[in-house]
Parts: structure tokens; sequence; C-alpha cells
């Protein structure tokens, strides 16, 4: 019996109807589109290597103990894999629309929480498949991950042997199931609590990384004294807009060369232009402005790559929107990112989520929907970088063109960004509430002009 981990079940207790909290990408490939039953039995043969496809979620009455995972006894490829055409001409702004009534759909809970959709009628032959896999289950990286598992590595990768038949755990008896959850409610937070010394050695593993984690911290209270686009912030409904736009990776490392920065620090002074080009349409662009953005981190290491499960943190960005100079922007957004690492900023959510562990988790339950539904003007946006295969993935013989990436919105968080990278492109994906950011298609264009503008003052800088 596998209970979720403390961040898991943050996720999974976040989600209401308002709020579904699964991630996504879109990938499209070279035509022309394989029929469903192609697809259906392909994803036969490669999801008996991730066993989570095949578990859903059991609670207990009043949330008394942790969230578990239990074998699927009435698993259905068929309830997972759908299929839908893009209406007429097939076009982004088409595939845009659909895309974002798919993502608005919350997953069901009754069942393992993920689907596949399989889109035809893309322009120029191409097709897609929509991915959604719930945030309890993975993270952005484990995402990509899974990506590579499930896909091929060739093209001419040939038909896939016959899966060993599913051999489903049974659940446990009612006396074992009450048992092994009053251990864990008991041993749990021992263990937790236990931990912590030894996750503060190694996040902080000196004095002077203790004493620099201090002074980060008053850095940041400084930062979220800074006057935020509050016009960002407010309740959301269920619907959901998508868009993406797409760059060279190669150009934005050609940037990081010229200005002495890195790559991650060149995407957010691209969404930082996409902000200022939102805010200046809607009139709300000040002096002095910023968009602050929840930055997750991956916190993942080499041996757990591939694991189903989140490993994160987070810090906070100040984005500079009010100011002109793109390279200025570039240079603000460095130093700021530059002293978060060095004062070891992220070593806080990780510690924080560590104590929560030994909370109750009817507690954490509380305490998750009172943090995403409370009204809260601090945070405007969410910016996640999540690098993606270098190398082409392809399924039934078919390249994968592009990948566009999805993450959810919270409550009051009416805007959020997700950005991929898959051989030499990365892509934008645009998350926003249809209602409350109707206006969301300015913020993709404004991300291209942002690395546009950045590409030409690092041509005449290496001139």
């Amino acid at each position: 019996m596998e209970r979720m981990s403390t961040l898991d079940a943050g996720f999974f207790f976040a989600e209401h109807p308002n709020v579904p909290m699964h991630l996504g990408a879109l990938a499209v490939f070279e035509g022309p589109a394989p029929s469903y039953q192609e697809l259906a039995d392909r994803c036969a043969t490669k999801l008996p290597a991730v066993r989570r496809y095949h578990q859903v979620v059991r609670t207990a009455p009043l949330q008394m103990f942790r969230p578990v995972w239990a074998d699927d006894e009435q698993f259905d490829i068929g309830n997972h894999l759908r299929r839908a055409t893009v209406p007429r001409p097939g076009r982004p702004p088409e595939l845009h629309s659909l895309a974002g009534q798919i993502y608005a759909q919350p997953l069901d809970r009754c069942r393992p929480l993920w689907e596949a959709w399989l889109l035809d009628g893309i322009d120029a032959g191409r097709w897609a498949i929509l991915f959604k896999v719930h945030h309890c289950m993975v993270d952005g990286i484990g995402g990509a991950d899974l990506m590579t598992a499930l896909f091929d590595l060739r093209p001419d990768a040939g038909p896939q042997a016959q899966p060993a038949a599913w051999k489903l755990q049974p659940w446990p008896a009612l006396a074992d199931t009450l048992a092994s959850g009053l251990r864990d409610a008991v041993t749990r937070p021992l263990h937790v609590l236990a931990g912590v010394p030894g996750l503060i050695r190694q996040r902080l593993p000196t004095p002077g990384d203790v004493a620099a984690f201090a002074t980060g911290l008053a850095s940041g209270a400084q930062r979220l004294a800074v006057p935020s686009a509050s016009c960002l912030n407010g309740p959301i409904g269920p619907g959901r807009r998508c868009a993406w736009t797409t760059a060279s990776l190669t150009s934005v490392k050609q940037i990081c060369a010229a200005f002495g920065c890195t790559v991650n620090d060149v995407l957010l002074a691209a969404v930082t232009r996409g902000f200022r080009d939102l805010l200046k349409e809607r009139g709300e662009l000040s002096d002095g402005l910023i968009v602050r953005s929840l930055v997750p981190i991956s916190i993942r290491c080499t041996s757990e790559e591939g694991e189903v499960t989140n490993r994160l943190s987070a810090v906070l960005a100040n984005l500079p929107v009010a100011e002109r100079d793109p390279v200025r922007r570039l240079a603000m957004l460095s130093e700021q990112m530059n002293q978060i690492k060095r004062t070891r900023q992220a070593a806080g959510p990780e510690l924080l989520t560590q104590l929560l562990g030994a909370a109750p988790p009817s507690l954490l339950m509380l305490g998750t929907r009172a943090a995403f539904q409370i009204p809260q003007p601090l945070v405007q946006t969410v910016t996640t970088n999540v690098p993606g295969p270098p190398f082409p993935l392809y399924v039934l013989g078919r390249k994968m063109l592009q990948a566009h990436p999805y993450v959810p919105i919270g409550d009051n968080v009416q805007i959020a960004i997700a950005i991929f990278s898959y051989l030499e492109e990365l892509s934008f994906g645009v998350t926003a509430d249809s209602n409350a950011a109707a206006d969301v298609d300015i913020l993709a264009p404004g991300i291209h002009r942002g690395l546009a503008e950045l590409r030409r003052k690092a041509s005449r800088a290496a001139a």
C-alpha cells in the first residue's frame, strides 16, 4: 500500500470544480494520423511500464489518513483515451480553443487520474495527442520523463511485444487498512520531524549558508513590499483559454552568451515583456510596478529520474514590467535570480513542505484549500520551465514535431505560463481563466516580441 507524499496530497486536496489540478501537454506529430485503435493498442503495450497509470486514489472518511494508491480493478483504456477533431480550418486559433475546452474538464476521480486525446483535423495533415495528468501524480520534470518512456526513440521501433497480463494487487482487508492508516498516522510525524535536521544540513551545510539564507529572507521580504499588478489577481471560473508561442533555443543561448546570463533569466525576461504588453493594453502599467511570479524549482536528483511523484520547491521572482529597456530588464532579473540561488531560498519551501508532512491529513487538506482560495495580492502568476528531451520522439513511426505545455491556474491567480523545450525549440504555453483574462492572446505575442528584441540587442553587442 503506497501513500501519497505531502506535496502530492496537497495538489490532490487543492482541486475543486473551478480548479482542476492537472498538468498537460499537446504533442503535435507529422501525418498521417493513426486510427484510434492503433493508438489504443500502442498505449496498451506501453502503459504497464508505469503502474501509476493503472491506479486510483482512495481516501479515508474525514481524511483521517493520507490518500493511498490502489490498482484499478475496472481499468479500461477506453475510459482514458479519447478522440476529437479540430474544427476547420484546423489552424492555431481552432487548436487553442479546443485545447482550452478539454483542459477545463476535471479528471474523473473514480478512475486513474489521466487522459490522452487523439486530435485530428490539424492543418498540413498533422495530428496531436493532448495529455492530461493530475498534479498529484507527477511534476513537470517527471512528466517529461514519462513522455520519453511512453514514446519511441526511433521511427522504426516496430510493433511492441504483447504486454504481460496485468497483475492486480488486491486491496487489503478493512482491518489491515485501518491498522496501516493508524501506523502511518503515528509514525509518519515522528519520521518527518526526525528528518528535518538532516534536510537542513543537506540544504544549508555550513554556518555561512545559514547566514546567507537568513539574508536572503530579509531581501525577499523587501521584494514583497514592491507594488504588484493586482489586476491580475481575482476569482476564476471553470473555463480556460490556451495560447502558445515558440522560439529557438539556439537563439536564447546566443542571448545568454551576449549578456552573461542563464537560459531561465532570458525566459523570465521574455515573459516580463509579455506581461508588460498585457498591462499596457489594460491601462494598468505604472512606474515601479512588478508582476510577482511563483517559479517552481525541481529538486529531483539523478537517482529519482522517472519517479512518479512531485519533487518541487519554489521561489518568488519580481518581474520588472515597468522597466522599458529590455537589456536592463534582463540584468535586473539575472541579478535577482543569482541572489535567490546564492542565498539558497529554495530551501525554505522545501523545509516547510517537510514540516507540513507531520500535520494530520485533515489539517493538510484544510490548509491547502485555504492557501489556494483565500484572496491574496502577493502572487500574480506562475512561470515554470521544464527541459524536455533534446532528441526526437516518435509514436507509431510519426515524429513529434512540437510539444506545447499546460499548467493549471489556482484561485486568485488568473494566468500561468509553462515553458517546455524539445529538440531546439521552446514552447511557451499560456493558461488563463476564460472570463477574467479574455485578453490573454496579447501575452503570447508579447513574449515572442520580448525574445526578438533581446536577440536584436545581442546581435548588436556581438558585432
